[in-house]
C-alpha cells in the first residue's frame, strides 16, 4: 500500500474546518432520517436548458442517492417545446396557462421530451475522475407508468391532445426504486387506446408522490418559494395557510402559481412534506434537506413545532441541547444520571421531529408553587416564538395541579421574564426547599408570576 505523503494534503484554515465538521454533524440526524425514503423531484426543461444548473442537479441527484434516498425525477420541456414549435414555424396556445396540444404541437412535444429525456440520462451518467460523480454509476430507469386521459374540452374550447393523469402504477415505480434505480419520468404519457397526451409536470410529479407515498414532493421553481405581505420569504407553512395564501395574494410568481396548489394536494394526500426550492442557488436541495433552516419554503398537513412530554428516549437529545447553554452559564449544569431521574418533568418542543426547545416544572404544592426550570431554546430558534409556548405550556401544567405562583431563577433572561408578566424577588420568598439549596455563588435572580385560575374570566 502507498504510503501517504502528508506534506501534499491541503489544510483548510481552522474556522473553515470546525464550520465543516459541525455542518456534518448536524446534518447526520436527517442523512439517517432519509435513508431509505423516497424523494419525487419535478423541474422544468428551463433547468436543462442552463448547463450550470443542470450540471448541479446531477451533482445534488447523485449526492442524494449515495446517501441511500430513493429518487423519481419528473422533468418537464415547456422551454424546449416553445423553442422547437418556434422552429418550425408554430405558434404556441394556451388556456389558463395550459397549453393547447393539436397534431402539429404533439409532434414537437415528443421531440422535445425526447432530446431532454436524452440529455438527463447523459447529466446522471457521468462518471469523471476529480468531480462530484467519480466513480458513481446511477441506474436511471423508466417506462410507461403513467396511463394518461384526454383533458377534454374547458371553457369551450377543446385541448385536443393536452391530457390529465389517469393511473399512476406505483408497484412498478417503487420495483425500481428498491433495486436502487433512479426513475426518471417525463410528462409524456400514452391512454389505454395508446394515444399519446402532453400532461402538466406539476400534475404528474403530485401524482406520482402520492401514489408511491413519497416522503418528500419537491418542486425547482425560478423563485425563492413563497413570500409573505413583504416579500420574505415563507420557510414552513400548513396545507391550509397555503391554500389562504393561494387566494388571498394578489400575484404569485408564474412557476409558484403553478405549483403551489399541486404540493397543497399532495400533503394532504399522504406526502409528509412538499417543498418549492429556488433552482437559481446552487446546491438548494442540500441546503434544503440538510441544514434546519433551509432555504424554501415547507408545506406540511400540521404545523411542524411540536410541544409533548420528555421520555427516556430524549435524554441524548436533550444533553446536546442544553450543553451549550450549560458551558457558557446561562443554565445551571444538569448530570446525565439527574436527567434520566427527572425526565418526566421535562416539556419538549420539536420542529419537524428534531428537538429545538425544553423546560421543566417543579411543583412545590406545598408553597401553592412551581419552579419553570432549564428553558432553553436552539439559537437558530429564538425569533420563532418557542420559549412563549413552553412558557405557556408550563403554566397550564401549574394551574391545573390548583398552583398559584411560578417563579424562575435566572442569570441572563431576566428582561425576557420580566417582558412576560413575572415580577422580582428575592431568594428568600422561595419554597423552603428550594431555598435551602440556592447558590449565592450563582446569585440567580428570582422572578415570579402570578397565576389565574383555569376558571377565571
Amino acid at each position: 500500500m502507498p504510503s501517504l505523503n502528508t506534506q501534499s494534503l491541503i489544510h483548510l484554515p481552522q474556522n473553515e474546518a470546525d464550520k465543516f465538521v459541525a455542518w456534518v454533524r448536524a446534518a447526520a440526524p436527517y442523512i439517517h432520517a432519509f435513508s431509505g425514503r423516497t424523494f419525487v423531484i419535478a423541474f422544468g426543461g428551463e433547468v436543462l436548458a442552463n448547463s450550470q444548473q443542470a450540471q448541479s442537479l446531477a451533482y445534488d441527484c447523485n449526492l442524494l442517492a449515495a446517501l441511500g434516498i430513493r429518487l423519481v425525477l419528473v422533468h418537464g420541456a415547456r422551454a424546449q417545446i416553445d423553442a422547437e414549435m418556434a422552429r418550425r414555424g408554430l405558434h404556441a396556445q394556451f388556456h389558463h396557462n395550459v397549453r393547447i396540444t393539436d397534431a402539429a404541437a404533439l409532434e414537437c412535444v415528443k421531440a422535445a421530451t425526447g432530446t431532454v429525456r436524452i440529455e438527463l440520462e447523459a447529466l446522471l451518467s457521468q462518471g469523471l475522475p476529480n468531480t462530484p460523480m467519480a466513480g458513481a454509476h446511477m441506474r436511471v430507469t423508466g417506462g410507461n407508468f403513467i396511463t394518461a386521459r384526454p383533458l377534454g374540452v374547458i371553457d369551450g374550447i377543446d385541448h385536443q391532445y393536452t391530457g390529465t393523469v389517469r393511473k399512476i402504477i406505483a408497484e412498478e415505480i417503487r420495483a425500481d426504486l428498491e433495486q436502487e434505480n433512479v426513475v426518471l419520468i417525463s410528462t409524456l404519457a400514452a391512454s389505454p387506446a395508446g394515444e399519446l397526451f402532453n400532461l402538466a409536470l406539476e400534475e404528474v410529479a403530485s401524482a406520482v408522490a402520492v401514489a408511491v407515498r413519497a416522503e418528500k414532493l419537491i418542486f425547482l421553481c425560478d423563485a425563492p418559494g413563497l413570500t409573505d405581505a413583504q416579500g420574505n420569504l415563507i420557510h414552513a407553512i400548513t396545507a391550509p395557510q397555503a391554500e389562504a395564501r393561494l387566494h388571498e395574494a394578489p400575484a404569485l410568481h408564474e412557476h409558484i402559481a403553478r405549483s403551489l396548489p399541486h404540493a397543497i394536494d399532495a400533503v394532504r394526500k399522504g406526502v409528509s412534506r412538499a417543498h418549492l426550492i429556488d433552482q437559481n442557488v446552487d446546491g438548494a436541495l442540500l441546503l434544503e434537506f440538510f441544514t434546519r433552516a433551509g432555504v424554501g419554503t415547507m408545506l406540511s398537513r400540521e404545523p411542524l413545532f411540536c410541544l409533548r412530554q420528555a421520555s427516556a428516549e430524549d435524554i441524548g437529545a436533550l444533553i446536546a441541547l442544553i450543553a451549550p447553554m450549560e458551558a457558557d452559564g446561562t443554565l445551571v449544569r444538569r448530570s446525565r444520571d439527574l436527567l434520566e431521574q427527572e425526565i418526566d418533568r421535562f416539556t419538549l418542543i420539536e420542529d419537524d421531529g428534531v428537538l429545538v426547545g425544553c423546560a421543566a416544572l417543579y411543583p412545590f404544592s406545598e408553597d401553592n408553587a412551581a419552579e419553570l426550570a432549564c428553558l432553553a431554546v436552539a439559537p437558530e430558534h429564538r425569533r420563532a416564538g418557542l420559549g412563549e409556548q413552553l412558557l405557556a405550556r408550563l403554566e397550564a401544567q401549574a394551574r391545573a395541579r390548583g398552583l398559584r405562583h411560578l417563579f424562575v431563577l435566572t442569570t441572563r433572561t431576566a428582561h425576557w421574564f420580566l417582558e412576560r408578566g413575572f415580577t422580582p424577588s428575592t431568594p428568600e420568598r422561595l419554597p423552603q426547599q428550594k431555598r435551602e439549596l440556592y447558590n449565592y455563588q450563582r446569585c440567580s435572580k428570582v422572578f415570579v408570576k402570578a397565576l389565574a385560575a383555569d376558571n377565571a374570566p
